[in-house]
Protein backbone atom coordinates (compact mmCIF):
# COMPACT_ATOMS: atom_id res chain seq x y z
CA UNK A 1 0.00 0.00 0.00
CA UNK A 2 1.17 3.27 -0.88
CA UNK A 3 1.86 5.83 1.97
CA UNK A 4 -0.57 8.88 1.37
CA UNK A 5 1.41 10.68 3.84
CA UNK A 6 4.82 9.78 2.05
CA UNK A 7 3.20 10.97 -1.29
CA UNK A 8 2.18 14.42 0.15
CA UNK A 9 5.86 15.16 1.66
CA UNK A 10 7.29 14.59 -2.22
CA UNK A 11 4.54 17.26 -3.31
CA UNK A 12 4.91 19.77 -0.72
CA UNK A 13 8.68 19.68 -1.03
CA UNK A 14 8.82 19.02 -4.83
CA UNK A 15 11.17 22.47 -4.89
CA UNK A 16 13.44 21.26 -2.74
CA UNK A 17 14.01 17.94 -4.54
CA UNK A 18 13.67 19.50 -8.24
CA UNK A 19 16.31 21.79 -6.54
CA UNK A 20 19.04 19.07 -5.72
CA UNK A 21 18.25 17.81 -8.93
CA UNK A 22 18.86 20.50 -11.10
CA UNK A 23 22.40 21.23 -8.87
CA UNK A 24 23.16 17.52 -9.90
CA UNK A 25 22.79 18.13 -13.53
CA UNK A 26 24.70 21.22 -13.39
CA UNK A 27 27.90 19.41 -12.08
CA UNK A 28 27.67 16.37 -14.52
CA UNK A 29 29.64 17.11 -17.46
CA UNK A 30 28.11 15.18 -19.70
CA UNK A 31 24.64 16.73 -19.54
CA UNK A 32 25.61 19.44 -21.91
CA UNK A 33 22.29 19.62 -23.41
CA UNK A 34 20.35 19.56 -20.46
CA UNK A 35 22.49 22.18 -18.98
CA UNK A 36 21.72 24.45 -21.79
CA UNK A 37 18.06 24.51 -20.75
CA UNK A 38 16.87 27.27 -18.31
CA UNK A 39 16.40 26.46 -14.36
CA UNK A 40 13.20 27.86 -14.65
CA UNK A 41 12.26 25.07 -17.70
CA UNK A 42 13.31 22.44 -15.54
CA UNK A 43 11.78 23.60 -12.54
CA UNK A 44 8.39 23.89 -14.81
CA UNK A 45 8.87 20.01 -15.34
CA UNK A 46 10.00 18.98 -11.97
CA UNK A 47 6.81 21.03 -10.42
CA UNK A 48 4.55 19.43 -13.04
CA UNK A 49 5.68 15.96 -11.98
CA UNK A 50 6.14 16.14 -8.32
CA UNK A 51 3.47 18.28 -7.07
CA UNK A 52 0.94 16.32 -8.73
CA UNK A 53 2.05 13.11 -7.87
CA UNK A 54 -0.53 11.78 -6.30
CA UNK A 55 -2.54 12.44 -8.77
CA UNK A 56 -0.48 10.50 -11.65
CA UNK A 57 -0.16 7.70 -8.89
CA UNK A 58 -3.87 7.34 -9.12
CA UNK A 59 -5.35 4.36 -10.97
CA UNK A 60 -6.96 4.80 -14.57
CA UNK A 61 -4.45 7.51 -15.67
CA UNK A 62 -2.04 5.84 -17.63
CA UNK A 63 -2.93 6.76 -20.85
CA UNK A 64 -2.87 10.64 -20.06
CA UNK A 65 0.52 9.72 -18.39
CA UNK A 66 1.52 8.14 -21.59
CA UNK A 67 0.26 10.91 -23.99
CA UNK A 68 1.99 13.35 -21.92
CA UNK A 69 5.62 11.71 -21.71
CA UNK A 70 5.38 10.59 -25.49
CA UNK A 71 5.06 14.37 -26.16
CA UNK A 72 7.66 15.23 -24.12
CA UNK A 73 9.62 12.73 -25.57
CA UNK A 74 8.60 14.25 -29.28
CA UNK A 75 9.71 17.44 -28.15
CA UNK A 76 12.81 16.56 -26.78
CA UNK A 77 13.61 14.80 -29.62
CA UNK A 78 12.32 18.01 -31.81
CA UNK A 79 15.06 19.94 -29.86
CA UNK A 80 17.56 17.18 -30.55
CA UNK A 81 18.46 16.71 -27.47
CA UNK A 82 20.12 13.12 -26.89
CA UNK A 83 17.64 10.86 -25.67
CA UNK A 84 20.70 8.87 -22.61
CA UNK A 85 20.43 12.79 -21.45
CA UNK A 86 16.80 13.19 -21.08
CA UNK A 87 16.85 9.68 -19.19
CA UNK A 88 19.17 10.28 -16.83
CA UNK A 89 17.11 13.35 -16.04
CA UNK A 90 14.36 11.11 -14.94
CA UNK A 91 16.42 8.64 -12.97
CA UNK A 92 18.07 11.79 -11.29
CA UNK A 93 14.52 13.08 -10.35
CA UNK A 94 13.34 9.35 -9.14
CA UNK A 95 16.90 9.05 -7.08
CA UNK A 96 16.44 12.86 -5.29
CA UNK A 97 12.61 11.53 -4.43
CA UNK A 98 14.19 8.27 -3.21
CA UNK A 99 16.70 10.01 -1.06
CA UNK A 100 14.49 12.68 0.30
CA UNK A 101 12.34 9.80 1.23
CA UNK A 102 14.90 8.04 3.42
CA UNK A 103 15.69 11.46 5.03
CA UNK A 104 12.07 11.91 5.84
CA UNK A 105 10.97 8.51 7.35
CA UNK A 106 13.01 9.00 10.95
CA UNK A 107 10.57 6.32 12.95
CA UNK A 108 11.01 3.20 11.63
CA UNK A 109 8.69 1.13 12.74
CA UNK A 110 7.81 -2.16 10.69
CA UNK A 111 4.96 -0.38 9.67
CA UNK A 112 7.00 2.95 8.56
CA UNK A 113 9.42 0.56 6.75
CA UNK A 114 6.45 -1.20 5.23
CA UNK A 115 5.10 2.17 4.04
CA UNK A 116 8.26 3.35 2.85
CA UNK A 117 9.43 0.08 0.96
CA UNK A 118 6.17 -0.23 -0.73
CA UNK A 119 5.93 3.60 -1.99
CA UNK A 120 9.65 3.18 -3.39
CA UNK A 121 8.04 0.23 -5.06
CA UNK A 122 5.17 2.00 -6.72
CA UNK A 123 7.42 4.86 -7.29
CA UNK A 124 9.60 2.50 -9.53
CA UNK A 125 6.96 1.56 -11.58
CA UNK A 126 5.88 4.92 -12.23
CA UNK A 127 9.11 6.29 -13.34
CA UNK A 128 9.51 3.27 -15.64
CA UNK A 129 6.66 3.72 -17.69
CA UNK A 130 7.49 7.57 -18.03
CA UNK A 131 10.98 6.32 -19.37
CA UNK A 132 9.16 3.80 -21.43
CA UNK A 133 6.18 6.87 -22.84
CA UNK A 134 9.65 9.03 -22.77
CA UNK A 135 11.56 7.04 -25.49
CA UNK A 136 8.28 5.79 -27.05
CA UNK A 137 7.41 9.21 -27.79
CA UNK A 138 11.38 9.98 -28.67
CA UNK A 139 11.74 6.93 -31.40
CA UNK A 140 8.29 8.50 -32.98
CA UNK A 141 9.80 11.54 -33.85
CA UNK A 142 12.35 10.29 -35.22
CA UNK A 143 10.87 7.86 -37.03
CA UNK A 144 9.09 10.70 -38.34
CA UNK A 145 12.11 12.96 -38.93
CA UNK A 146 13.45 10.32 -41.27
CA UNK A 147 10.59 9.34 -43.18
CA UNK A 148 10.18 13.08 -43.83
CA UNK A 149 14.10 13.49 -44.93
CA UNK A 150 14.10 10.44 -47.24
Amino acid sequence: MISPKLVRLIEEHGEQIISRVISQIRREPQMTHIHALMDTELREWGRDLLEHLGHWLSAGIEEDLARRYERIGRVLCEQEAPLSQCLRGLFLIREKVMDYLEEQVLSKTHVDLYAEEETERRLNRFFDLLVIHLAHGYERALRKAAVANV
